[in-house]
């Protein structure tokens, strides 16, 4: 991804932390982690029904994981890769938010993307007991730390607005 400034562009990494199993899994034992269970890592990407039989088990592979090594996720998208911004997105747990501001102290910004359940029912999201109230879905609920909140209830206009709020605020850091 990159943001654009006036006249030059800031080119970033944008990593995912979560769902873990479509992307450290596979970053883990690249060719072969998603095939050898026989799944289909591009839709495991997605929001269907495929992705949501096999939730509960990517969410329990990434919970054991995690309590054996909470910065395990964290390390793996970070690993190797220099950039000068980066976007980390599902992070879904306060140790992972910890751990980046152990690890990169007060260059770590946190953003959190807030949307009405109604907004999110009319973008298909159904909730599913055990697993939409699970830590992997609302661990940063009580968290009240967040440098940053974009509302993304369907207003494009505002939406965008905040989104240019935050891109300026990235290039005076820069």
């Amino acid at each position: 991804m990159s943001v654009p400034s006036s006249g030059s562009r800031v080119h970033s990494r944008s990593s995912m932390l979560r769902p873990p199993p479509q992307t450290v899994f596979k970053k883990v034992c690249p060719g072969k982690a998603v095939d050898e269970h026989g799944l289909n890592f591009q839709r495991l990407l997605d929001a269907s029904t495929y992705k949501e039989a096999y939730r509960r088990d990517m969410i329990r592979w990434g919970e054991e994981k995690r309590q054996a090594d909470p910065g395990f996720f964290c390390r793996k998208i970070v690993e190797g890769v220099s950039q000068p911004v980066w976007l980390v997105s599902d992070t879904r747990r306060v140790s992972d938010i910890q751990w980046f501001q152990e690890t990169y102290g007060a260059m770590t910004q946190t953003i959190r993307v807030v949307a009405l359940e109604q907004s999110r029912q009319q973008r298909g999201w159904v909730f599913t007991p055990g697993v939409d109230d699970a830590e992997s879905e609302c661990g940063l609920d009580n968290f009240g730390g967040f440098d940053w909140v974009i509302e993304n209830h369907g207003d494009e206009q505002r939406l965008e607005e905040q989104l240019e709020n935050l891109i300026e605020f990235i290039h005076s850091r820069l």
